[in-house]
């Protein structure tokens, strides 16, 4: 089964890119964006080569990545504990299967 590919051209750092992706046009268009910001900024802080420029940018956009599913796990870790405790206070007919929440973030 094909899925439709999209054609984005988009411009980071005054060069042009033709993106070919799976997901919308306005997505590919706003990670674009994220990515030019990024290296701005980097390269405007220092006088760094191009390449390296984005190897920095790189970095810093991996370690939101880290830190973000970091604060999901914190996150999913907290509402599992949440509503084994609400189960328990649950009458033992109500109390269903473990964690719906669990069943809900795997999918």
């Amino acid at each position: 089964m094909s899925t439709k590919k999209n054609v984005v051209r988009v411009n980071i750092v005054g060069e042009e890119y033709s993106i070919r992706s799976d997901s919308s046009p306005e997505h590919t268009q706003a990670v674009a964006t994220y990515v030019d910001q990024a290296i701005r900024r980097i390269r405007g802080s220092a006088p760094v080569e191009t390449h390296k420029v984005a190897i920095l940018a790189a970095m810093q956009i991996a370690d939101e990545l880290f830190r973000a599913r970091g604060d999901a796990e914190q996150l999913l870790s907290g509402l599992r504990g949440l509503s084994d405790d609400v189960r328990r206070l649950l009458p033992p007919a109500k109390r269903g299967t473990p964690s719906s929440v669990e069943a809900v973030v795997e999918e």
